[in-house]
């Protein structure tokens, strides 16, 4: 039994053992650890618990979050190729100025999702859950209509903030 530290040091630094490892558990606790300015390559973090966890300005290729829980995970500035994100729970989870191409979210609960100035051509939403509880902007770029859930409009997640600035207040 390795400890959190013990398997973020696995997914560093030996990924094959990890990956053999985690073919032996059923899921993993890898809440609030640190993947920052790293590089993760066919990492399976399927059916875990990621809650907090940061991959900020990391590049991630063929990594599977299939059934994680990834509430509050930040993954603000990471580049993300071919991952698995389906039935995965994405609450909160701030993808802002990420690049996302080519993952799968088919049944992620994305409501609270933030993806502000996010990329995410190319990437499959028709099956997702709560997309349209999403926090985006004007700068968000979907993927094309048939990778959307037939009942989504891209304009209604647009984020707001610029109007409630400008709203006066006596107090």
């Amino acid at each position: 039994m390795y400890s959190k530290e013990e398997l973020a040091e696995l997914i560093l630094k030996r990924p094959d053992d990890y990956n053999q490892y985690k073919a032996s558990v059923d899921s993993l606790d890898l809440t609030e650890l640190d993947f920052s300015n790293t590089t993760l390559e066919n990492i399976d973090f399927s059916n875990s618990e990621l809650a907090g966890t940061s991959f900020t300005d990391s590049h991630l290729s063929n990594c599977n979050f299939a059934g994680s829980d990834l509430n509050a995970a930040d993954f603000t500035r990471a580049n993300i190729v071919e991952s698995d994100f389906s039935e995965s729970v994405l609450n909160g989870t701030d993808f802002s100025y990420s690049v996302v191409n080519y993952c799968n979210f088919t049944d992620a609960d994305m409501a609270g999702c933030i993806v502000k100035e996010a990329d995410l051509s190319e990437s499959d939403l028709s099956a997702s859950s709560n997309l349209s509880a999403t926090r985006a902007d004007d700068t968000t770029v979907w993927p094309d209509n048939e990778l959307l859930p037939d009942d989504f409009d891209t304009n209604y997640t647009k984020d707001d903030d610029d109007e409630e600035e400008n709203i006066n207040s006596d107090y």
